[in-house]
């Protein structure tokens, strides 16, 4: 892990700029795969799984008697967690719900809006060396709080064809029925096209390696909705002389974990600071069971020492992290600085791991410095807004005038005879 001090605007420009990830054949790879499952339909999906998964699927879709034998085999200790998690996610959620008012906003004329659920929607769950079957929770339940008529779900399966027990546990604790077996691009094309057994979505969700970020990416621009632009998972730690450095440390690492393609940054004003958790970062590391998977993002990320926290602030706001974490004294004072972040964890106990599993706010967040512009998913990721008007006869009177003044200022002159012709019959 690299360390700066202090240095001049344009290495601060650069280092705000995401590892560049090898992509030279990708987008000929995906497009292919979308071409020959969108053509081949249920035949050609399994011979991708079979090729890319090395699972010999004959049956797609995950029977009641697989989930059954799932229940079984997840402990009581992990069922009562993921209990717990998912009440606490639910309730985070259900917050979010908020009836809009109906509003005059003349005379006459009153507008309102209504949030209506996104009829079909697709969930993606990586299933490889870290089966997140807590993202169910986190896509799962606000579509469900947002009454989404059908959730399809795909996961690959491992190479006997059996989805994680963990997976169908929590599936099942949701409610959800329709999980297939199928990952990687090849799923998300499946539930952007349909085939005869995996029914067509109109919004996919859910994290992935890059050949399903670039499948959600190609397939956006076919006009199908996704989540949020994804790119690899990051954490941005500002960080003060009062902070723990095994806590930093610890959070650092749990982020570097996902990936080798992660990227995990400290920022202090500090350097006694950085030198503690730099050596802590190492201590820690050795005993980690993806010790090579977290050394591989710690290539590509970096500690940087600048004169005050406030122009830290002004680093991590340019460079709008996924996750941002407040390891500061007295952290709520500085939240007021912060404009661009997925999610924020304020104070030395606030880890990053709590809003990953069991806090209740989202873990699919915009990473890739689209938190300059974006949100994390919500419940309103699963509906659209549709607006109501109605206007009586004194409203059409009261702004009927106005809209024709505008509207012939814009030589639309059917736009104005939509409303003289009322005003007209209105005064007969």
């Amino acid at each position: 892990m690299r360390t700066y001090i202090n240095p001049n605007q344009d290495t601060l420009d650069a280092l705000c700029k995401r590892p560049e990830i090898k992509t030279a054949d990708l987008e000929a790879d995906v497009r292919d795969i979308l071409s020959l499952v969108k053509s081949g339909g249920d035949p050609a999906l399994r011979k991708l799984v079979l090729e890319l998964d090395q699972a010999d699927i004959r049956e797609l879709k995950v029977s009641p008697a697989e989930i059954k034998a799932a229940q079984e085999q997840v402990s009581p200790e992990l069922a009562a967690a993921i209990q717990i998690a998912a009440a606490n996610i639910e309730k985070f959620h259900r917050s979010q719900m908020i009836a809009e008012e109906r509003v005059e906003t003349s005379p006459g004329v009153f507008c309102w809006r209504k949030s209506v659920p996104i009829e079909k929607i697709g969930i993606y769950i990586p299933g490889g060396s870290a089966p997140l079957f807590s993202t169910i929770l986190m896509l799962g339940i606000p579509a469900q709080l947002a009454l989404c008529d059908t959730i399809i779900l795909c996961t690959p399966p491992d190479k006997q064809g059996n989805i994680h027990p963990a997976i169908l546990y929590t599936a099942n604790l949701l409610r959800i029925k329709n999980i297939y077996k199928a990952g990687g691009a090849q799923a998300i094309a499946a539930m952007a096209y349909g085939t005869e057994t995996i029914p067509r979505v109109y919004k996919i969700f859910g994290p992935g390696n890059q050949y399903v970020t670039k499948a959600k990416t190609l397939l956006q621009l076919e006009g199908l909705a996704i989540d949020i632009p994804a790119g690899p998972s990051e954490v941005l730690i500002i960080a003060d002389q009062y902070a723990d450095p095994d806590f930093i440390a610890a959070d650092l690492l749990s982020q570097a974990e996902h990936g080798a393609d992660s990227q995990v940054i400290l920022l202090s004003n500090s350097s006694e600071l950085i030198t503690q958790t730099l050596q802590a970062l190492e201590q820690q590391l050795e005993s980690l069971p993806r010790k090579e998977i977290a050394a591989a993002a710690l290539s590509n990320s970096f500690a940087l020492q600048l004169d005050s926290i406030s122009a830290c602030f002004d680093f991590s706001n340019n460079y709008a992290p996924e996750h941002l974490i407040l390891a500061l004294e007295k952290p709520e004072y500085y939240a007021g600085q912060i404009k661009n972040a997925g999610s924020v964890f304020l104070g030395k106990y606030a880890c990053e791991s709590a809003g990953d599993y069991a806090s209740g706010t989202n873990h699919t967040l915009p990473t890739n410095g689209f938190a300059r512009s974006h949100s994390g998913v919500s419940v309103d990721s699963f509906c659209k807004k549709i607006t109501f008007q109605t206007i009586n006869k004194t409203g059409i009177r009261h702004i009927g005038p106005v809209i024709e003044t505008m509207a012939e200022a814009e030589s639309l002159i059917a736009h104005k005879n939509a409303v003289s012709i009322r005003l007209k019959k209105l005064n007969l």
